[in-house]
This record gives C-alpha cells, structure tokens and sequence, in this order.
C-alpha cells in the first residue's frame, strides 16, 4: 500500500501557499478561491477537532454525513466534498464553515421532530456554502492572511455555538470591525431558503418540514426575548422570510416521508448520553412500558446501551435478543450497522474472546464503512495479539478517512505492540497534526527519527518533518 505523508495528508493546511492573499481589488468583489476556501474550513475543522466542543462520535458524524451526502449530490456543487459533523452543544444550532464543513449542535439533533426537519436545515447550511456567504464574510478582510482567516472562521464559529464567547473569540484574531457581519444578511438567508427547498424537493424529502421547524422555533421563543435560540439568532427569521417559505412550499403536495431507524438511533444515543446510566434505564423502560410514543426499537436499542453502560451485562443480552427479534420482525431488516456495534460491545462484556473475534469479522465484513465497527474490532485485535491484521485493517480505513485521529491512534497502539517504534510515533505524529498540534506532531516525528529505519522510511520523516517546520514558521509569521 502506498504510504501517505503529511504533504498528501495536509495538502490543503492554509499554510500551502504562502501567508497572504492576493491582491484582489475592491473588497466587495472578493471572491476566495476553492482551494483556499477549503484551505481555511480544514484549518479550522483542526482547531474544532482539538476542542472540547468537538462530538467525536463516528456513529452519528456517519449518520450526519450519509443523510448531507444524499442531499450534496442535489446541491450545485456535489463534487465540493463536504464534510459534516456534530458538536456536544445543547443550544439548537447548527452552522457552515468555507469549503464545505458544517457542524450539527447536539441540540439541534434532539429538537427536530423528524429526519425531514434535519436535512432542511442541512439544505439550508449546504447553500450558504454553494453560494460562497461565509466566505465572502471573510474575504472581505483585505490583507490578512490564510492562517489569520481560518482564526477568523473558528472566531464566526464561536458566534454560531456561543455568542458569549463571541467577543473573545474575535479580539483574538484582532477583528472586531466583523462583529456586525456575525449574522446572514436577510438576503442570504432568502437564498439560502430558496436553494435549501430546491435541495430538499430534489431529494425526495418533505419540504414542508422547512417552514414548520421554523414555525415552531418561533412559537416555542416568542415569550423568551433576549434568551432566543442561537439558531433564530445567527439565522435571522423575519415574517416576510417565513411567508415566502410558505408560499413557495404551499403549491406543492404533502409528502410524509417516515424517519430511517438510523435518525432514531442517533437521537436515542443522545438522549442516553444527557442522562446517568441509572437514569436512562428507567426512561427507556418507562417509555417502553407505556407505549404511547417514540419508536420501540430505538427505544430498546437506548435501554440495551444504557444496560451496559451501568454493567448490567446479563440483562443487557436478554434485551438484545429481544430487540434483534423486533428488528427483523418490524422492519424485516435483519442488520443494521448500529445495532451491530452495539450487540458487539455486548459480546465483548460477556467475556468469550473466540466468539467475539468471529462476530467482528463478520459485521466488519456486511458494513466496513462503519467506523464504530472498525474502531471496536482494530481494539479487539490488538487486545488478542493479532497487531498485524489490525494495521492492515486500519490502513484501509485511514486511506477512507485520512483526518480521523482514533485511527491513527489505534495504528499507533498495533505498531506498539509488534515493537515497531518508528511507524508508532509517526502515527501519533499525524494524529496530532490532524488536531493542529504541530508541535506535538514534530516532537514524534523526532522521536521516529531518532528510532531509525530504512532508507525510504526516514526519507519520509524527513520529508514530513519539512512539512512541519514549514507550517510552524508560517503560523508564527506576524
């Protein structure tokens, strides 16, 4: 397999083509490029990455992005390669960064009311990016660098998920004059409805889940003035902005499009994790009990998980069995990739290694995209002596995923165990780059030096290490 180098890896860091700009005349007509627009929403996702807002859970950013991919390819730029993911915020919000990153407050995922009702506010965010809003906001800081820009874009994010942090977050990067640009224009966000709806009626969704999110945003917050969410905040709502809603979805038929199970998996997941172990027990066994909402088998899945989690191991299998004889006699769907994840931690508790290697292998096989799968199995490889088969497997993955930092954290762990030093601090050199730790990068990098290896190995740390310098010294440019 081809080996990948931070200059591959990172081709698209901010600090690629220099500290500046060029000179693109009068400021209302600048216009970032792509690349640059993608440069500045990569350095960003490393800042986000590395923080705690950050929700590092691959099960619902999969979800996030296989229900954004669907609708991307019905968008004006399905080959932008947008990446979505979602932050351990309860503020209802969700907001877009240059170059196609959007992020999902973990609020959001809990208000909407129907999958419908995320992928119209995922429509809406896609269309800021297709329509370059964010990136106009930001270009029109005439002067400033790359890496100035991208600490600009993390200072706007900072504006979508906390306005109080606002302030802060924007003398940091010394620019306070953009305070007053934070919000969409009113005409963005009638262009950003616009393209949104064509999106969603394109995709095969109800675009009648737009006006009534809103709708019911608005309601809920009448009375609540100044403590708005920062959704209604960041996105401003006007009368005339839900009429023209209205009126363009009102000509056309209602379709009820039910939920896939993997939404309502997702959002059984949140809840579980808003509660003690203890807690979401008896929520998920009451909502079981009285049958009067919610859907049974995410309902089963939550009180599972949370069985588990509380070390109840034995009840947690009785409850898988029961949930897995739900799910095929419901839906008729024998797998679900979710499920499967979670009925092999299951296994993994109930203690038979031999058993459980072989379920993985299989699972991985039926779904070997699903990063929460090839977490757990690269994990139980490496716990039962088998490293090489894990590198292998995480190989793979990280050629899928080359920002996901728990795989090359795992990679790191299996060349640990078969003693291979170098190949161990240059994969905790690259999950560390992912995060925008470059120091911390170029001190493992050092280390893997330092561990020698052949001609072509060191030549690559070398050739990772110029990489780094060359980064840093760009970051510390005035």
């Amino acid at each position: 397999m081809k080996k990948l180098t931070l200059a591959v890896l990172l081709c698209f860091s901010p600090y690629a083509l220099g500290d500046g700009l060029p000179d693109l005349g009068d400021a209302s007509q600048i216009v970032l490029t792509p690349l640059q627009e993608r440069q500045i929403g990569q350095q960003s996702m490393m800042e986000i990455r590395a923080s705690k807002q950050f929700l590092d859970d691959p099960e619902i950013n999969d979800y996030l992005n296989q229900l954004g991919g669907k609708l991307v390819e019905n968008s004006t730029e399905p080959g932008l390669g947008f990446e979505f993911f979602a932050i351990n915020d309860l503020s209802i919000n969700a907001f877009a960064m240059p170059g196609g990153y959007i992020g999902v407050n973990s609020g959001l995922l809990l208000t909407v009311q129907s999958e419908s009702e995320l992928a119209a506010v995922l429509s809406h965010e896609i269309a800021h990016v297709t329509q370059h809003h964010l990136a106009r906001m930001i270009a029109g800081q005439q002067g400033e660098g790359l890496a100035s820009m991208a600490a600009l874009a993390v200072a706007i994010l900072a504006a979508r998920t906390s306005p109080q942090v606002t302030e802060a977050a924007i003398a940091s990067v010394q620019a306070r004059s953009i305070q007053r640009q934070l919000d969409f224009t009113r005409a963005n966000e009638q262009e950003a409805d616009r393209i949104g709806l064509d999106i969603l009626q394109k995709s095969n969704l109800n675009i009648h889940a737009m006006p009534e999110f809103l709708d019911r945003l608005q309601k809920a917050t009448r009375l609540l003035d100044n403590n708005a969410p920062n959704y209604l905040r960041t996105h401003p709502i006007t009368t005339d902005r839900v009429a023209d809603i209205e009126n363009r979805v009102q000509k056309l038929p209602y379709r009820l499009i039910p939920d896939s199970l993997d939404f309502q998996l997702v959002r059984t997941k949140l809840i579980a994790s808003q509660k003690t172990p203890a807690d979401a027990i008896t929520y998920f066994s009451d909502a079981l009990g009285s049958q009067k909402h919610g859907n049974p088998i995410a309902q089963r899945y939550g009180l599972v998980g949370s069985l588990l989690h509380n070390n109840e191991v034995g009840r947690a299998a009785q409850e898988l069995d029961t949930l897995r004889k739900l799910t095929n006699s419901s839906l008729n769907l024998r797998y679900n990739a979710m499920i499967e994840t979670l009925s092999g931690q299951v296994k993994r508790a109930e203690n038979n290694p031999a058993a459980t290697l072989a379920f993985y292998e299989t699972a991985v096989q039926n779904f070997p995209q699903h990063r929460a799968l090839i977490y757990d199995y690269a994990d139980l490889l490496i716990q039962s002596g088998q490293s090489e088969t894990a590198v292998k497997l995480l190989g793979t993955q990280i050629i899928r995923h080359p920002s996901d930092t728990t795989l090359y954290d795992l990679q790191a762990r299996a060349y640990a165990k078969q003693g291979k030093v170098l190949e161990q601090h240059k994969a905790l050199a690259y999950s560390y780059a992912w995060q925008g730790k470059l120091y911390a990068a170029l001190e493992q990098l050092e280390l893997a030096k330092q561990a020698g290896g052949s001609f072509y190995q060191l030549s690559t740390v070398e050739s990772d290490l110029r990489e780094l310098r060359e980064m840093l010294d760009a970051r510390t440019k005035p």
